[in-house]
Order: structure tokens, then sequence, then C-alpha cells
């Protein structure tokens, strides 16, 4: 194996690691907006590395632009939809959540 085989597999095996933890925050943590910000964090942060590992073994300027777009527009897409989302609850009336409160403000 290669150095730079070994680098990909590293980036995305890091990717998919971030990919998990913002899963289990969506799973564990106690509210809309802190479900939203690790959603939104650790996916794009997990989505970047991914993609970092894609483009170390890219044969043409044109392949690694379009992987750099796809990031970019999903970069855009999750901070849309984490906003809307964030957006909605607060109208609704959802607060945030506080340890004052605990368990009961769900």
């Amino acid at each position: 194996m290669s150095a730079i085989e070994l680098l990909r597999i590293a980036l995305i095996t890091a990717g998919v690691a971030f990919f998990v933890v913002g899963s289990v925050g969506v799973l564990r943590f106690p509210d809309v907006y802190t479900r939203i910000h690790a959603l939104t964090k650790a996916d794009n942060l997990g989505l970047g590395l991914v993609m970092l590992g894609l483009l170390v073994g890219v044969d043409s300027v044109a392949t690694a632009l379009k992987l750099l777009l796809i990031w970019l527009l999903a970069l855009i897409g999750s901070a849309c939809a984490g906003y809307l989302v964030a957006r909605a609850a607060r109208r609704q009336g959802v607060l945030p959540w506080s340890r004052s409160r605990g368990r009961e403000a769900r």
C-alpha cells in the first residue's frame, strides 16, 4: 500500500467517524437546537474529510472541481436547512434546553 492510499483511507475513515458522531449527537442531545448543531457541524466536517480523501486520488482537475462543488452545495444546503428548522422551532415556541429546566422542558 502506498502513502497516498493510506492517506485516502485515513481521511475517509475520519470523515465516516464524524458522520457517526453527528448521528449519535442527534439521538442523544436534549433539544432541537443542540441536535441541529451536532448534525450540521459534524456532518459538514465529515463530508469535508471524505471529499479530501477522494481529492487525493483524483485524475483530473474537472473531477476535483466537481467534488468541491458538491461539497460547497452540501455546506450551503446544510446551513439553510439548519436555519429553517431552528426558525420553525423558535416560531412554535420551542425553548432552548437549559440545566435549570432539565428534562421537563422537552
